[in-house]
């Protein structure tokens, strides 16, 4: 048996999985990401699979999701917002490969969660699989055939940026009404918070809507309705088999998706809403690694 090791690398903390050719997760390991230093961070990972080898695990590759914007072709981190310091232009992938002596791959976190979903999870009977992520963040991954669609430069999908109202929210340095500046977990907690609500998420700001706060249910409304534009204008260029929406905003709100899933069908032509396909992940937290690992049997393959 084969073995490949997926990596995610986030703000907070770093996981690592062993998976086997069957895509079953066989360890896990977590420890905090050193957000300034990578080398202290790839360090531990290296450790990491040293470990599994030497538990007899004969590793051909390893995947490595990190959120971007991301320099794909040279496996380089870019100016990746949750991570500072000598991580800017840093070459992940290169340096993996050094310490452990296994080819690495580094792709976008978003991109491998989608790759997952079309391989093991709700995407895996379809050949157009779109992917959004709508947490923290708000990123977005495209699957056709079981391949990342990255564009000519490797910034297909790279769709915070996107700005669906005009003069919008501002949210760190995107561009004002960017679609991550109202539809993510910290853009609804932030707007929240700048009206004078008291919440520590976007699940508290969802609470105060339910139990009848109108500011809340404002917010709430223009995080759903916004993700449905943008939903629907995917889906007016791309039109993807399934849309798949992972990350605690949609995961963890009682019908988020749903609903977003209502307002996506009123944007589109009459003969294109039988074929709106609306759905929560299923692989939860592990869709990153197991990403990452399918990439990885994937490089090892082809190579």
């Amino acid at each position: 048996m084969k073995y490949a090791v997926g990596v995610d690398i986030g703000g907070t903390n770093s996981r690592v999985a062993l998976v086997d050719e069957n895509m079953n997760v066989i360890e896990r390991v977590q420890f905090p990401t050193n957000i300034e230093e990578p080398d202290e961070t790839l360090g531990q990972l290296a450790a990491v699979v040293k470990g599994f080898e030497a538990d007899g695990k004969e590793v051909t590759g390893i995947g490595v999701s990190c959120p971007g914007p991301l320099d794909l072709m040279n496996g380089m981190v870019m100016e990746t917002p949750n991570l500072n310091g000598k991580w800017h232009h840093f070459p992940v992938a290169k340096r993996i490969a050094e310490l452990t002596g296994i080819p690495s791959y580094l792709e976008n976190d978003a991109n491998l969660a989608a790759l997952a979903e079309a391989v093991v999870g709700e995407g895996k009977d379809y050949r157009f699989v779109q992917f959004l992520t709508v947490s923290t963040g708000l990123g977005s991954g495209q699957i056709i055939d079981k391949e990342i669609y990255i564009g000519a430069h490797g910034f297909g999908h790279e769709v915070a940026n996107a700005c669906m109202w005009n003069n919008g929210p501002q949210h760190g340095n995107l561009y004002p009404g960017g679609i991550e500046a109202i539809s993510s977990g910290t853009a609804i907690t932030t707007r929240a918070r700048n009206v004078g609500l008291d919440v520590k998420h976007a699940g508290e700001v969802n609470d105060l809507a339910v139990a009848g706060n109108e500011t809340a249910k404002a917010i709430m409304d223009d995080a759903k309705q916004y993700l449905a534009n943008f939903i629907a204008t995917l889906i007016a260029i791309t039109d993807p088999e399934i849309v798949i929406l992972g990350g605690s905003v949609a995961l963890k709100i009682d019908g988020f998706t749903e609903e977003v899933e209502e307002l996506v069908k009123e944007q589109v032509f009459d003969v294109v809403k039988p074929y709106v396909n609306v759905r929560n992940s299923t692989l939860n937290e592990d869709s990153g690694l197991l990403g990452a690992a399918y990439l990885a049997f994937s490089k090892a393959e082809a190579a």
